[in-house]
């Protein structure tokens, strides 16, 4: 089909006339303008409104012939009906606007009535106020003014048109309100120096008016007191107030004048008189700000920081307030004794069947109620030699320890510290031989072991209690109770519950799901919840209690473990837990132990002369280090891991602990260690999926660990690695040069005699001569006759060259050797 059959379709013709115009806009056609002999007419598009018959009739002048080509009647018609429905539908949209903005614009109108008659009302109410006021002031100033003319009538005042007969017979009231009238009617709202006083509001500021601000009795008493004296011809002064001036280590001087409450340039100027160059922002000592304080005559009450612990008080508490607590009860021994087994027989529980190679790896604190009705709480301690701080926490916060030996074994190094700890912190001992079931089993050994060290059982004639139990069968439990409970008795211990909580932190980790969580053994008073409380450099509000059988409680008395959840940060393992009465208070207190904390770690590790930070740089430079990152799931567990590892190490190789800390292994410690080189030791937390992508993309060595004996070891071994090898020198063989000859191509040749051992092309030499090293190198040649051998048995003879070194003679002595590396272990 052509173009021009197209268009006819469309009604636009062929060819189109001259007469015919057609316009584009934007992409969519508009009516086609058609100019006839007669007028100008517009036609619809296909698609647009159609007209009607009779707009088609006028449109074509009542002339079919004269309409457009294409274009019939009915489809004139459509087209004339569908432009009158449009024209129709935007009359109706525009008359549904018009009525839209007219109803917005009445509600308009309505809200702007509301207002101004609300503020209208408001600015009657506070004129109605304001006239009350002034009604009030104006009695009471009448009344002030009749007692002051009884005491001392001041001079009469002029009015107009008054003559000196008629103005002693008006009283001193009319006088003075005459005169007042006058002042007010020339300044409204404005005092006798023309200064505005009171508050100037916005509706005062709008209208034009100016409100004044009444003065008070007392200071038109202290006007009237100053206008006396200046009549008297007195000195007006100020009275000196003097003020108890707080004043720590250091003040900037701004802020001593405000606590003196006196102008910043009257104390600069004290400052500068006493030859002192100081401006309002700089910061003096307390033995200046002193001298300041008492030439101004206030009182100085010398303040530090470590004040802000005050209120932290050591009461003593009253007697008649102390009731009865449970005993702690440590149990302390040697690894794999049967420390924990004992305790889950006594307790009925299998808490040994969740710890990793069978042994404790923290302190856990459970509380248990005998048969006879005795509640008991009891701390289990680690017995491997990297816990030692562990052992030694437990033994600080307890009544009772229960030593736990296995009677198979006897004595051993941690039993030992065990004793120690429990003399240390004075208290009662008493002695469990464990294993008693088994066949070897020897308690008399353990008893005769236990007085090398001043432990005296009482069947050895002593006054330490032993037990003999087997956490196995059961055996002498109730023994053992019976005597926790027999000692307990005698120490007759005593706590006020009714008081402000204080406990010692016995572990702390950080738990993916509740935050930081500390485990804490309460000792004095009673924790709450809700109760707010400064542990360490940590503080928070208690958010939930939790006991050992991980229920949830309200409070916590004397002797009683729980997990506290609410604190800001995981806190140190031994840190002792105080509640304070505000979070300010708790704040204040931790942000200063932090900052007393960094400074002592910055002073422990700078050096303060030049001998030192080159003492430090040359021990640097001489030892190698090892960088390790170590992550573990509790406080005590990662502080144990890192005292072991400053153990490890010697004058040539030392173990670098860079970070340590608790909860899973994140990806800002993948930055550290990448940064540093270091691996990281995971101890019972694994590196979140974030930290293992980053590990793998950057190849950062990622180690577990749930045993303390294999990472320790890891490290050790890793450690070695660093050292150099030790270089080890076996003689083997010495010869005793004849003659020396010389000989083409080759140089000096020693004819030489085997007098020990073998000489040994390979080996290295060292020419001796008078006992005395002159040369150290190896051979050039080793000949047996006419032949080139690798070695010469002794008493054999030979010919032997020297590399780069010809200075031989007779009678000297040739010391053979070998060298071997051998490799060395920390």
């Amino acid at each position: 089909m052509s173009e021009n059959d197209g268009k006819k379709k469309l009604g636009l013709g062929g060819s189109r006339p001259s007469n015919v115009k057609q316009s584009f806009s934007h992409g969519r056609t508009k009516n086609v303008v058609v100019e006839t002999k007669r007028k100008r007419v517009v036609v619809p598009k296909p698609g647009a409104a159609k007209p009607s018959a009779a707009a088609a009739k006028a449109v074509a002048g009542g002339d079919p012939s004269k309409r457009p080509a294409g274009i019939s009647d009915a489809e004139l018609e459509r087209r004339m009906k569908a432009l009158a429905k449009a024209k129709a539908r935007e009359a109706e949209d525009t008359a549904k606007r018009e009525a839209e903005e007219k109803a917005r614009e009445e509600e308009r109108a309505a809200r702007r009535a509301e207002a101004e008659a609300k503020e209208a009302e408001d600015r009657e109410r506070e004129e109605r106020a304001k006239a009350k006021a002034e009604e009030e002031s104006r009695k009471k100033e009448e009344a002030a003014r009749k007692k002051a003319a009884a005491d001392a009538p001041p001079a009469a005042a002029a009015v107009p048109g008054e003559t000196a007969v008629d103005r002693p017979t008006r009283s001193k009231v009319d006088r003075e309100r005459e005169k007042n009238d006058r002042t007010t009617k020339a300044k409204p709202g404005r005092g006798d120096d023309g200064r505005r006083s009171g508050k100037l509001t916005l509706n005062d500021a709008l209208s034009g008016r100016e409100g004044g601000r009444q003065r008070s009795m007392a200071a038109m008493k202290r006007k009237q007191d100053r206008a006396r004296q200046k009549a008297m011809g007195g000195q007006v002064e100020r009275e000196k107030v003097v003020r108890e001036v707080q004043l720590p280590e250091a003040i900037v001087v701004s802020e001593l004048a405000n606590r003196m409450a006196e102008r910043v340039a009257d104390v600069v100027k004290s400052l500068m008189t006493n030859g002192i160059m100081a401006t309002q922002n700089q910061t003096i000592d307390a033995d200046t700000a002193e001298l300041i304080i008492e030439e101004f005559g206030h009182k100085v009450i010398r303040v530090s920081d470590a004040d802000v612990e005050d209120v932290i008080q050591q009461v003593k508490d009253d007697d008649k307030d102390l009731k009865g607590r449970p005993p702690i009860i440590t149990i302390m021994g040697h690894v794999d004794h049967g420390k924990t087994s004992l305790l889950d027989a006594i307790r009925n529980a299998k808490v040994v069947a969740g710890e990793a190679g069978g042994i404790t790896q923290h302190i856990g604190a459970y509380q248990v109620k005998t048969d006879g009705g005795a509640v008991l709480s009891f701390l289990d301690t680690p017995g491997h030699a990297a816990f030692t701080s562990m052992r030694s926490r437990g033994a600080q916060v307890t009544d009772i320890v229960v030593l736990v030996v296995a009677a198979d074994d006897a004595v051993m190094p941690q039993t030992i510290e065990a004793i120690n700890h429990a003399k240390a912190a004075n208290v009662p001992m008493i002695v469990a031989i464990n294993k008693i079931d088994k066949p070897e089993a020897n308690a008399d050994k353990v008893r005769t072991d236990l007085l090398q060290h001043e432990v005296i059982v009482e069947k050895m004639s002593g006054e330490v209690q032993d037990v003999e139990v087997s956490a196995i069968s059961g055996q002498g439990l109730d023994e053992l109770l019976e005597a926790i409970a027999l000692q307990a008795e005698i120490l007759e211990l005593k706590a006020n519950p009714n008081r402000a909580a204080e406990g010692a932190v016995i572990e702390a980790q950080l738990d993916v799901g509740r935050g930081p969580v500390a485990t804490v053994l309460v000792q004095n008073g009673t924790l709450r919840q809700g109760d707010i409380f400064v542990v360490g450099e940590q503080y928070g509000k208690v958010r939930a209690l939790i006991n050992d059988k991980g229920d949830r409680v309200d409070e916590a008395g004397p002797s009683v473990p729980v997990e506290v959840l609410g604190l800001n940060g995981t806190p140190e393992a031994g840190d002792v837990l105080n509640v304070v009465s505000t979070d300010a208070q708790a704040r204040e207190i931790a942000e200063y132990r932090e900052k007393a904390a960094k400074e002592k770690r910055a002073a422990a590790g700078a050096a303060t002369t030049l001998e030192q930070l080159m003492a430090n740089a040359k021990a640097d430079e001489n030892v190698s280090e090892l960088p390790i990152l170590v992550k573990a799931d509790v406080q005590g567990s990662a502080e144990a891991i890192v005292q072991a590892m400053e153990k490890i190490g010697n004058d040539e190789v030392r173990v670098r602990v860079l970070h340590s800390g608790v909860g899973a292994i994140t990806e800002t410690d993948i930055g550290l260690a990448e940064a540093s080189g270091a691996p990281v030791f995971g101890f019972n937390v694994r590196a979140n999926a974030s930290a293992r992508n980053t590990a793998n993309q950057k190849g950062v060595e990622i180690r577990y660990y749930s045993v303390i004996y294999d990472l320790v070891d890891d490290v050790k071994k890793a450690a070695s690695g660093l050292l150099s090898a030790e270089i080890k020198e076996t003689f083997i063989g010495y010869a005793n040069i004849k003659e020396v000859f010389k000989v083409s191509n080759v140089g000096k040749v020693a004819g030489c005699i085997v007098t020990e051992g073998v000489a040994r092309r390979s080996a290295g030499v060292r020419l001796l001569r008078d006992n005395v090293v002159i040369h150290e190198g190896t051979l050039k040649t080793l000949k047996r006759f006419k032949d080139e051998v690798p070695e010469v048995q002794s008493g054999q003879e030979c010919g032997m060259a020297f590399e780069n070194y010809d200075d031989i003679r007779p009678d000297d002595v040739i010391e053979i050797f070998e060298r071997e590396e051998v490799e060395r272990e920390l």
